[in-house]
C-alpha cells in the first residue's frame, strides 16, 4: 500500500472555508504590480483578487488557509506580505461585489 497517496487524499479532504483576506504589500512600480499579479493568477485556491495599487492593498477571495496563501504570495513574489484582515465569506458575497477594502 503507498502511504503518501493516503495522506495526500486525507490532507485534501479537510474542509477549507471561503475567505476574504485582505494583504499590505509594495507596490511602487509597475513591474511590482505585474508580478503580484502573475503569482495571484497562478494560484489556483483564489477565485478572485483585487489590487489596489494607490494604497498598497490586495484582496484575495476563495477557499484557502490563509497562512499558506500569504506564503505563497510571500514566496512567488519576493515582496514582504502582511495579513491586515481575514474574514470569512460565502462565494455569494463575490458576485455582489462587497469588496470595500479598507
Amino acid at each position: 500500500m503507498d502511504y503518501r497517496a493516503s495522506a495526500t487524499m486525507a490532507v485534501s479532504a479537510l474542509p477549507q472555508f471561503y475567505y476574504r483576506m485582505i494583504l499590505r504589500m509594495n507596490i511602487d512600480c509597475n513591474g511590482c504590480y505585474q508580478r503580484i499579479s502573475r503569482a495571484l493568477l497562478q494560484m489556483r485556491e483564489l477565485d478572485g483578487h483585487m489590487i489596489d495599487k494607490k494604497h498598497s492593498r490586495v484582496m484575495v477571495t476563495g477557499a484557502f488557509s490563509p497562512q499558506d496563501v500569504a506564503i505563497k504570495i510571500r514566496k512567488r513574489t519576493n515582496r514582504r506580505v502582511e495579513i491586515l484582515d481575514v474574514r470569512e465569506a460565502s462565494p455569494a458575497d463575490q458576485d455582489r461585489g462587497t469588496g470595500y477594502m479598507p
